[in-house]
């Protein structure tokens, strides 16, 4: 320290020399007063006293320029804040705000430059996200397309032969119905709206069918409950319906074949007593005359739907 000091007091004394001549027009660095009052004694311990006052006030300001020099780093920081609580020097205030502008505050969340980062990931991914959701739309379309367009690989597997007793207690096989169009209706006598609804649509659509295009179209009902459908039932049942329509029942093992070849749901409800229902599929079945299927249609058809799409399908196939 004493090294110091004396090193110190050498360099005052040589700038005091040669600084007398134009001290007068260099103006001086404002000094706080409390500071000046603080490192008064100090220098009025160590400097001469026949130097003067002035040259005092010189060694105060060229001493406590050499101190800020050489403070430790680590307490600038702290000095920082100290200054700009303080309030004092509103020129170096302005400098370190105007330094530290555009930076992240140390030991904040989040920079400007992390900020940015987290926008372009963020952008990237809505992108790539957006164009994979695009090529998989089209990935879509185009599969569909293909299979509308494509040829057909083959028919599906419903229907088969039969071995069923009709509603005059014949038996009969799909081979009596070769060379026909063929629409089938998988019901029970006993059901209490549906079956007649689709059977009443379907007596009605034949009937259309050969008056608009003269095409011939055998329909039949097939019973899905043997226990109460006998020959005797099943034939009051479709003369209610259409002259032409042909209805056909059998034992238990022969309607399970049957429904089972033509994918036929069907299942007893609850019984009480001989009182039941048959849960079964709504569906009616169109065949060619070779017995093969050819297309089916659901509730969702009226009469006229059901009459154009039969009739679209015996024109094709003719071609």
């Amino acid at each position: 320290m004493a090294t110091i000091l004396s090193r110190t007091l050498n360099h005052l004394r040589y700038v005091n020399r040669n600084l007398n001549q134009w001290r007068s027009s260099m103006p001086s660095p404002p000094v706080s007063e409390s500071t000046s009052n603080r490192a008064l004694p100090l220098l009025q311990s160590v400097v001469p006293l026949g130097l003067g006052i002035q040259s005092s006030a010189l060694y105060q300001r060229c001493l406590f320029s050499s101190s800020a020099a050489t403070v430790n780093p680590e307490n600038q920081t702290s000095k920082s804040s100290g200054d700009a609580k303080s309030g004092n020097g509103k020129h170096s205030g302005g400098s370190h705000e105007s330094s530290d502008a555009g930076k992240s505050v140390r030991g904040g969340p989040i920079s400007w430059l992390s900020f940015l980062l987290l926008i372009a990931s963020g952008a990237g991914v809505i992108f790539y996200y957006d164009k994979e959701k695009k090529r998989h739309i089209e990935e879509i379309n185009n599969a569909s397309k293909a299979v509308k367009e494509g040829p057909s690989v083959g028919k599906a597997a419903i229907g088969g032969p039969f071995n069923l007793i009709n509603h005059e207690g014949k038996h009969v096989t799909e081979k009596n119905f070769l060379g026909k169009w063929t629409l089938i209706y998988f019901g029970f006598t006993h059901c209490p709206d549906i079956c007649p609804d689709e059977l009443q649509k379907l007596a009605a659509a034949v009937d259309k069918i050969k008056e608009k295009e003269g095409f011939e179209i055998i329909p039949l009902f097939i019973s899905v409950d043997p226990e109460r459908d006998n020959v005797e039932q099943v034939g009051e049942y479709v003369k209610e319906f259409h002259p032409k329509l042909i209805g056909l029942t059998g034992t238990l093992d022969e309607i399970r074949n049957v429904a089972r070849a033509y994918r036929v749901y069907y299942m007893k409800t609850a019984e009480e007593d001989s009182d039941y229902l048959v849960d079964h599929s709504i569906v009616m079945y169109l065949l060619g005359p070779d017995m093969d299927f050819v297309k089916f249609f659901g509730k969702n058809n009226d009469v006229d739907s059901l009459t154009d799409g039969v009739i679209k399908e015996i024109k094709r196939y003719k071609k």
